[in-house]
């Protein structure tokens, strides 16, 4: 079964308290199903139309796993901490193996 990832670039971040507050919910949520960060900071370069912000890059055992874990109450409970405090996206896309 191929592995999944969670792919997060964020567009702006507009308060740096509500993305702490994220931060220190969001991995303990999605570890129940399995993640593993791969990457996470800001840019060190971008291409393109690409915004040399924040990325994220989660890997999770699965692509079940990856929607149940953004679809989790835990992780609901994340993105209520964010709230309004980033423009991010977010994709969920499936490994080639």
């Amino acid at each position: 079964m191929p592995k999944a990832y969670w792919v997060t670039a964020y567009r702006s971040i507009s308060d740096p308290r509500k993305l702490a507050a994220y931060a220190a919910l969001a991995p303990a949520a999605t570890a129940l199903f399995g993640a593993r960060y791969l990457a996470r900071g800001t840019a060190a370069a971008a291409y393109e139309d690409g915004l040399k912000e924040r990325i994220v890059i989660t890997e999770f055992p699965s692509l079940e796993k990856a929607t149940a874990a953004y679809q989790s109450p835990a992780y609901k409970e994340a993105l209520n901490a964010l709230g309004d405090g980033a423009v991010r996206d977010v994709r969920i896309v499936e490994g080639l193996e």
